[in-house]
């Protein structure tokens, strides 16, 4: 057993069960109970109980052979477990209900905080030990040597010794930055980085009562007090860090794949200061890798169709990169899952952040993470967009008409208004508003996007007959087109991160301008045909316009010159059987004109009497 390794990190364990038990949200109480329930798990497991009833059982010592992993654990979480009581006392003493005995809690906070330094002190102990042994690994070792640290430099400031608490709590800042900086991948890195944000709030403070005049500057206090005390604290911390050194340039070259890629954001790093953070962001790093491959394998499958031209082979490399895309976006969600938690609970804890000032806190890399989601969703979109309208090509030329699938135009109306809604959700993010430049990028593709969708929904009004909607929908399209030009025009030369997420080019406006422009007077002409270009009338009751008749009635039409006119002359033979011309309605008709009556000639006296009686 003497051979056997173990393995145990300290700060790893310790931060994975504060984050999912109640710590992340300040519920002491409800991890204070995960930890009683914990080690009474882990002594039945280990066979450490002391016996049933009231029959006590004493146990054997802990030796060096005999110790296993299960027991380092065990007193980790007895020490929490005291820790977490002291502090749920702390907290109890604070309330008003409580005023009358208030400093009983406190006396037992005091208690509870010695305890777990007690128990954190015998982690150490037999973490010192299995080292010597050459069972423990030197970063194990150095992780529950900060962990020692922390609770000791906490217990101190605590008690308002405020000196030794500083130096305890600058050494432990020394050892996790020297972790950060030897570590072998990225989750251990931004656990260091992560214990260090915790207690750099606490040296400022022991800094802030000793009097210190910049103890604002942390970094420089640790570097100051480190150098001093960092032998008399911890002995051999020299070649403890020189083992450590060794080990890390010796298992370096195995957790290559595992290092986080440096993420940047307008030429300035990203920090991922939480290792869930990390986990997923692999993830996703390795879900981007497979992108990159795509556009090759698309463009060479393109090459094959037009060998080959078979229609089995149609859209496969589309399905491809949609399927590529879609893994990068579970990965993306799962990403921004965990940073919305982080900054749910980072507000509901009223906390300001742990971050050192003037560095982007988690509320920015939440911000990024949905920048990345909705880049990686609308090229996704613009993807399919381009598939589909390429799947229903015509692919006979000489025809002037072709058919076009009823479902196609409605289907990229679709696609179209999903990218339209990720632009606005875009366009409301705190890393786009911070930028003029970029949302005015946003904008521009905001605009033109909504042009495409008039112009495509445009299509779809046209092929139910519905002219009015598709010639206001046309407009507005020309409308939108026209922002987007105004838009372009103040970001011209300016490189953005929109750039490689959705190209936009002042050609590309030209050309959906061009076809637009193209589109508009044959939606007059079909709705002239169709109803006489009136909004409300019904294609069966409508009649032609009065000049028409007008000109049938009048007009002697040369039928030979028309004919001739119109690219269809008549043949030589269709001349000499051309009857004659047809005469007009008036012509034809000729009407009799009706004989007059004979006047009779009367005189005397009847005629004139006659005249004023109506006769004749």
């Amino acid at each position: 057993m003497s051979d056997s390794r173990v393995s145990f990190q300290a700060l790893q364990l310790a931060n994975e069960h504060r984050s999912a038990y109640g710590l992340r949200y300040n519920d002491v109480t409800r991890y204070r109970k995960h930890c009683a329930n914990r080690t009474h798990r882990l002594r039945s497991t280990l066979k450490m109980t002391h016996g049933k009833g009231r029959e006590f059982k004493k146990l054997p010592p802990l030796t060096t052979d005999t110790v296993k992993d299960g027991h380092l654990q065990l007193l980790l979480f007895e020490a929490e477990r005291a820790w977490a009581y002291a502090q749920d006392l702390i907290a109890q003493s604070t309330r008003p209900a409580n005023e009358g005995h208030a400093g009983t809690l406190r006396h037992s906070a005091t208690g509870r905080f010695r305890r777990s330094v007690h128990w954190a002190t015998q982690l150490l102990s037999h973490c010192q030990a299995l080292h010597a042994a050459s069972r423990l690994s030197t970063e194990n070792l150095v992780q529950a040597t900060v962990y020692t640290l922390i609770l000791n430099g906490r217990f101190l400031r605590y008690r308002d010794d405020f000196e030794d608490a500083l130096v305890q709590l600058s050494v432990a800042r020394y050892l996790l930055d020297e972790l950060a900086d030897r570590a072998g991948t990225s989750r251990d890195q931004a656990l260091a980085t992560l214990f260090a944000d915790e207690i750099g709030p606490e040296i400022r403070y022991c800094a802030h009562e000793l009097g210190r005049e910049k103890a604002y500057d942390v970094d420089a206090i640790v570097a100051e007090l480190a150098e001093q005390h960092r032998n008399d604290i911890i002995e051999g911390c020299e070649s403890l860090l020189q083992k450590l050194k060794q080990e890390s340039a010796g298992s370096g070259h195995g957790e290559a794949r595992k290092k986080l890629q440096v993420l940047m954001w307008e030429g300035q790093p990203v920090p991922v200061r939480n290792p869930e953070l990390v986990d997923v962001l692999l993830k996703v790093q390795e879900a981007e890798a497979k992108i990159s491959a795509t556009p090759r394998d698309a463009t060479e499958r393109q090459g094959d169709k037009k060998k080959q031209r078979g229609k089995g082979r149609k859209g496969t490399g589309s399905k491809k990169g949609v399927a590529v895309y879609d893994g990068v976006l579970s990965a993306l969600s799962d990403a921004e899952e965990v940073a919305r938690k982080l900054v749910e609970a980072q507000q509901s804890t009223n906390d300001a952040g742990t971050s050192a000032a003037g560095t982007r806190d988690v509320q920015f890399v939440h911000a990024y993470i949905v920048f990345q989601l909705l880049s990686r969703r609308i090229q996704r979109d613009l993807l399919l967009v381009s598939a589909l309208l390429s799947s229903h090509q015509p692919q006979n030329t000489s025809k002037k008409e072709q058919q076009v699938d009823g479902r196609l135009y409605p289907a990229v109306v679709k696609l179209l208004e999903t990218v339209v809604q990720s632009l606005t959700q875009m366009r409301s993010l705190s890393i786009v508003d911070e930028s003029p430049e970029l949302a005015s990028a946003v904008e521009a593709r905001l605009t033109f996007t909504k042009a495409r969708r008039c112009s495509y929904l445009a299509q779809c009004y046209v092929a139910v007959k519905r002219y009015a909607e598709a010639m206001v929908l046309i407009q507005h399209a020309t409308l939108h087109l026209r922002e987007t030009r105004s838009t372009l025009s103040t970001i011209e030369g300016v490189a953005t991160a929109m750039d490689a997420t959705y190209d936009l080019s002042s050609g590309t406006v030209d050309g959906l301008d061009a076809s637009i422009s193209e589109a508009s007077p044959s939606v007059k002409k079909e709705w002239f045909a169709y109803n006489g270009g009136t909004v409300n009338g019904d294609p069966k009751a409508y009649q032609k316009p009065l000049f028409f008749d007008i000109a049938l009635n009048y007009v002697q039409l040369d039928m030979d010159r028309l004919l001739e006119r119109a690219g269809k002359a008549p043949s030589k033979q269709n001349k000499e059987e051309m009857p004659q011309p047809v005469k007009s309605r008036r012509e034809e008709v000729v009407r009799a004109e009706a004989p007059e009556p004979p006047v009779q000639t009367t005189s005397g006296l009847s005629a004139l009497l006659g005249g004023w009686w109506g006769r004749k």
